[in-house]
């Protein structure tokens, strides 16, 4: 029965997010069943102590991230940054390749260790227009995203930024470039066949004599095409995002040492010390230094094109981080008290059965990370609960635990993306379209992510190659 519950909460709550009802209202319903059909007293006391201990901390620690995201992407609308870069893309790689570039830059930034949060954000009105001008469905659009952020830059390639590959590493001790060569054949693998379906139903839509589409949501605000900067100079604060990222991340350590107190010495005003502990800060210092360096940037070399409409743009801007943020963390939250629940136990040691260790933690991690709708959330509780059986199963069949890092990373990020996804959910929400619009491009990528880790662990058996 307490399996049951757990399906039955993650069902409602997918019904209710793909039917477009807010997940800021529904995760907390969905999630309080739960309990209530399992321990009816402890409905409250769940409520506080897990459910919104999760969301709160989740905003605490990403909301600046979201709103300089917003900020930063409204900004390189505003200048005309991003029909620049799409002008110059349609001259030199054609209006045919709009979902190649939007992948490419996508993977880009992730790859330059950008939040995936942040990377909707900064690519939309990019990707607006190239649509736009190609006369390309905009319900095709968060497919091509989701391909470029969510999926082989996140987990895939060695040697990435993102959390889901450095989860592994304090486990396994291991390092992000684990199994180099598997995770480069598992990104070619998504990359060629995830281009090859969205060209599919490019095609098929644009034979079709659908276009770009009217009456449209939170769409980019149209900006003069005389005299607009310079590609060069309009794709230079993407390029300073990744850099600045990569850079701040080691120098942030080294400014700061291990960690930093504030004493009532230095401010008065407060009681005690207050000590952080960069190691847990560090990245996300780096993103909002960089989003601050990017805006800068733009605001500086357009001001003339940005100043007028900065306050009401910024506006905007603000509603829909707080909207997009609200949505994760609410998600957060109600994977934090699904992972609670007795039937999530029963999830966990049903799937210690299974008897290969690279299928055991690939499944696994999967269907945990489907389950609380987090790639990073699922991939902690599978490894908190049984990275000791995926480690000693694996010494016993000999594989490295290379590989068993870069399946675990890879797996993550498959089945994670189900509708109620804070992630799904934050690129919907910017790009103004709905679940029953473009989910299903969404949940194509998902499945060849998935099939991409299989993928993998073919590849490790038939050749040995790590």
């Amino acid at each position: 029965m307490s399996f049951v519950i757990v399906i039955a909460a993650l069902v409602f709550l997918m019904l209710a997010a793909y039917r477009g009802y807010s997940v800021i209202l529904f995760a907390p319903i969905a999630a309080l069943g739960a309990v209530l059909l399992t321990e009816p007293t402890a409905v409250a006391p769940v409520f506080s102590g897990i459910f919104m201990e999760k969301m709160v901390g989740f905003v605490r620690l990403y909301f600046p991230v979201f709103l300089l995201g917003a900020v930063f992407g409204k900004v390189i609308e505003l200048s005309g940054f991003s029909e620049s870069i799409v002008i110059a893309a349609i001259r030199y790689i054609g209006r045919s390749r709009a979902n190649a570039v939007i992948v490419a830059v996508c993977a880009l930034l992730t790859y330059g260790g950008v939040s995936l949060f942040v990377v909707v954000f900064a690519v939309y009105p990019f990707a607006a227009e190239l649509y736009r001008q190609s006369n390309i469905p905009k319900r095709l659009m968060p497919g091509a995203i989701a391909l470029g952020a969510f999926s082989f830059t996140m987990d895939s390639l060695p040697g990435t930024p993102q959390i889901q590959n450095i989860i592994p590493t304090t486990f396994f001790k291991t390092t992000t470039w684990a199994a180099p060569v598997l995770g480069i054949i598992g990104s070619l693998f998504i990359v060629i066949v995830g281009l090859t379906y969205l060209e599919w139903r490019r095609r098929g839509a644009m034979a079709a004599g659908e276009g770009y589409g009217t009456s449209l949501l939170n769409e980019p605000e149209r900006v003069e095409t005389a005299n607009l900067p310079n590609p060069l100079l309009a794709i230079a604060p993407l390029v300073l995002v990744g850099v600045a990222n990569f850079l701040l991340t080691r120098w942030i350590p080294i400014w700061y040492g291990e960690s930093f107190t504030v004493t009532p010495d230095v401010l008065p005003g407060i009681h005690a010390p207050v000590t952080t502990t960069i190691k847990q800060v560090v990245g996300i210092w780096a993103v909002e230094g960089a989003l601050v360096l990017g805006i800068v940037l733009v605001i500086v070399t357009a001001f003339h094109r940005v100043s007028s409409r900065f306050a009401n743009g910024t506006k905007a801007a603000v509603a829909g981080a707080l909207l997009a943020s609200m949505n994760t963390a609410s998600e957060y939250g109600f994977g934090g008290v699904i992972a609670a629940l007795p039937g999530f136990i029963v999830v966990s040691d049903a799937l210690k059965s299974i008897p290969n260790p690279l299928v055991n933690a690939a499944v696994s991690v999967s269907a945990l990370a489907g389950i609380t709708g987090s790639a990073s959330g699922g991939m902690s509780i599978a490894l908190a609960a049984m990275s000791d059986l995926f480690i000693k199963s694996a010494q016993y069949a000999n594989i490295p635990m290379e590989v068993l890092h870069r399946v675990v990373a890879m797996a993550s990020g498959g089945m994670d993306t189900l509708p109620h996804n804070g992630a799904v959910i934050t690129l919907l929400a910017v790009t103004g379209l709905t679940h029953r619009e473009s989910y299903r491009d969404i949940f194509a990528v998902t499945i060849i992510k998935t099939l991409a880790v299989f993928f993998v662990i073919i590849v490790f058996y038939t050749t040995g190659i790590v």
